[in-house]
């Protein structure tokens, strides 16, 4: 069970993070803001472009009364730098957020190398350490966090974009979806007088966040070991303990694999017709 004041919203990639005596906040991940943009259409293409998703956004805090967002990490697309046309863009989308009243925090990820310059003043910017919100630890994914992230009960990640593929083959339609994974770690027998980072772990429990650009990569988890840019927190900590998979509509996928599941074949290639 995930801790009471943090709550997956059912049907969307995100957790709502209920603070005592205060409106909630919305926990998201990996918006990728200019995946799939072309020099024509810099915002990105219909259905993931920026200003769709930060319509979303408000939307959805509005629903549910939220006082704020927290932006787990990669909120751009483009790993080095920010392009000239995905300016406008990222300063566009928070702008979009701030005026509807939000407060923004951002906890930078490994694709957001270089976007701080072109963020609006009021978003607030954590590290890639990550931070503490109301004794929960949150970090993107992609290198080890803080120690004060370390010591929280509860972690929350980011990065590795989960998901589980449903179909009998690779190349079926609608065959991977996206997914949540919680990961209950077992209490530490003993702490060695020598500290190594994996010895640091102190939560029981890491919720790792789905994607929330629907057009993002995703690893379908239940089949193969993720790509090796994403291997880092399904090594150190997905596999330290025991994790379980659920649909974004709560559906129980049931425990992950643990052991490497070969890859789904393609379909064969149909038969050319007779002569």
């Amino acid at each position: 069970m995930e801790p009471a004041n943090l709550v997956p919203i059912p049907g969307a990639p995100v957790l709502e993070l209920l603070m005592p005596g205060s409106r909630p906040r919305i926990l998201l991940a990996d918006l990728h803001l200019g995946l799939g943009a072309t020099p024509a259409q810099a915002q990105g293409p219909p259905g993931a472009s920026a200003p769709e998703l930060a319509l979303e956004l408000v939307r959805l805090a509005d629903r549910r009364r939220a006082y704020g967002l927290i932006i787990v990490g990669d909120v751009k697309h483009p790993i080095v730098g920010t392009p000239r046309p995905l300016r406008p863009v990222v300063f566009d989308f928070f702008s979009t957020l701030l005026s509807a009243g939000l407060a923004v925090d951002v906890v930078l990820g490994n694709h957001d190398v270089g976007l701080v310059r072109h963020l609006p003043k009021e978003v607030e910017v954590h590290g890639a350490g990550g931070c503490v919100v109301d004794g929960i630890g949150l970090f993107h994914g992609h290198r080890w966090p803080s120690n004060a992230v370390m010591k929280s009960d509860y972690l929350v990640a980011g990065h590795l974009h989960p998901g589980y593929r449903l179909a009998p083959s690779a190349d079926s339609a609608r065959g991977k979806e996206r997914c949540w994974l919680r990961v209950s770690f077992p209490e530490p027998r003993h702490r060695p007088k020598r500290r190594s980072p994996a010895a640091a772990l102190a939560a029981r429990q890491m919720i790792v966040m789905p994607a929330f650009n629907p057009l993002a990569g995703t690893e379908s988890l239940n089949r193969q070991r993720p790509r090796l840019s994403r291997s880092f927190l399904f090594h150190r900590f997905v596999l330290r303990g025991q994790a379980r998979a659920y649909l974004l509509d709560g559906t129980d996928l049931g425990p992950l694999p643990r052991r490497r599941v070969a890859a789904l074949p393609e379909s064969p290639a149909p038969a050319p017709p007779a002569p």
